[in-house]
């Protein structure tokens, strides 16, 4: 990408007005993007993004320059600009790269990019039949392919000079249902940090098929009566809500500012004693997982709360040293357009010891949660508000009737504290997640949780 004696040239470039700390990035990443809507392909969109940010500071102030000219010339340049913001005296630093060798846990056996579009439209086309002939009330298919191949190259005045390869596929589905006027759609978006052979080891047809039964059982369902009660929520992007509400808030980013509800709270209780979460970016394959984050720290395993108390925080560089901590391999950026900050990788509520089917049958009366849809947050006080995308009314203890249009209402810390049960059934579910330093991907996960009371909106009255 850049030879290593360029990269120390501009590194000292960078450090020529006094800067404690010099990064250089380097991005070059092919992408793929195909839409098919009615079973035909709308759009096709192939491209390579190419180019390089520099990152001094000083003490804790950072200042962020890119450019996607790669010559000398230019790159010296861009470097002292973006030094020009840091007036100091010129420390006596001595940049001596050494190249690091990391431990690839990604195996990517068929690389997307030597896979045909036609091949990659057939999966959709899979995808697309599966869902549209489902049910006669499915009205619409609208199905996305997506894949990337992203090199890297990050190298910084500590010596470090290392490179990784990113490769990710992932298949977004959306069946839309029509009755009577209304329209309800149901949702898949698989995906990972793997080659096309991503599509040998999941069934695309009973993804699809699965959207479009949400489809078809919400354009049916009643409307969800509205109030107080248990909640019970089930695996996979269930976990969103603890992704938003709550792990936003155990970002550096907001930590470190002194703006999250969570600030100074390591060693309380925080949340439930059934409650264990976990931030692992080093899950092999998993949609949210590098080998390394984008500062070039190796991703962690972070245990960010452990039987209810709060045990760390993800971390990136330029936080910690606001924060006085180590980096937990934390650090993500969208692209060479980005500085990086505090980010999570694949984040998710552990398992624990009871059956999905135990925690309905404990529950007298609620809403069971099937599939969770967006909402939105407040990260600075946890607030939110979700929508249920697949939902049902819990009676005596049995799954019951359908329901439509409910929303979960409530703040991250008071509903940590609050979940009473939680099931042996973890698993993950795919998306992207934007905050300040651009849209990641990343997954959320759980396995079943009940919270023992929590606000539903929906419609008062209504059974």
């Amino acid at each position: 990408m850049l030879n290593k004696n360029l990269v120390e040239d501009v590194l000292d470039a960078t450090l020529s007005t006094g800067g404690i700390f010099a990064e250089v990035f380097v991005e070059d990443k092919l992408n793929t993007s195909i839409d098919m809507v009615g079973g035909k392909v709308e759009s096709t969109i192939s491209g390579r993004d190419y180019g390089i940010g520099i990152r001094i500071y000083d003490g804790v102030k950072s200042v962020y320059g890119y450019t996607n000219d790669s010559s000398k010339d230019n790159l010296i340049k861009v470097a002292k600009e973006t030094a020009a913001a840091i007036q100091d005296s010129k420390k006596d630093l001595k940049i001596n790269l050494e190249r690091n060798h990391i431990r690839n846990i990604h195996n990517i056996v068929v690389d997307p990019k030597d896979v045909s579009n036609l091949d990659k439209v057939n999966l959709m086309k899979r995808a697309y039949y599966a869902a549209k002939n489902y049910d006669e009330v499915i009205s619409q298919v609208k199905v996305r392919y997506i894949d990337y191949k992203q090199n890297v190259l990050i190298a910084n005045s500590e010596g470090l000079f290392v490179e990784d390869e990113r490769v990710r596929t992932r298949t977004i589905i959306n069946a839309i249902a029509s009755a009577n006027g209304e329209m309800h759609s149901g949702y898949f978006g698989p995906g990972g940090h793997i080659g096309f052979e991503f599509y040998e080891k999941i069934n695309i047809e009973e993804y699809a098929k699965e959207a479009a039964r949400t489809a078809k059982t919400m354009i049916r369902a009643g409307i969800c009566p509205s109030g107080k009660m248990p909640v019970v929520i089930d695996n996979g992007f269930g976990g969103v809500i603890f992704h938003e509400a709550c792990g936003h808030g155990l970002e550096a980013t907001s930590v470190a500012k002194g703006t999250s509800v969570f600030t100074d709270k390591i060693g309380e209780q925080i949340a439930s004693d059934v409650v264990t979460a976990i931030d692992d970016g080093t899950i092999p394959n998993a949609w949210g997982s590098q080998n390394i984050d984008d500062e070039g720290t190796p991703m962690k395993k972070n245990i960010l709360i452990e039987n209810g108390i709060l045990k760390g925080y993800l971390v990136d560089k330029i936080n910690g040293k606001k924060m006085n901590m180590q980096s937990t391999g934390s650090g993500r950026r969208q692209s060479y357009k980005y500085s990086p900050t505090s980010r999570m990788t694949n984040t998710y509520i552990a398992s624990g010891k009871h059956s999905l089917e135990e925690i309905i049958e404990s529950t007298e009366y609620g809403l069971y949660a099937k599939y969770m849809g967006g909402g939105s947050v407040n990260t600075a006080t946890g607030e939110f508000n979700f929508a249920v995308s697949e939902g049902y009314i819990i009676k005596d203890g049995k799954i019951d009737k359908p329901v439509r249009g409910a929303t979960l209402i409530g703040t991250g810390p008071e509903i940590l504290k609050k979940i009473d049960m939680v099931g042996n059934n973890l698993a993950h579910g795919q998306g992207m997640c934007g905050s300040i330093s651009g849209s990641i991907p990343t997954n959320v996960g759980q396995p079943a949780i009940r919270v023992q009371s929590m606000t539903v909106g929906g419609r008062k009255g209504d059974e």
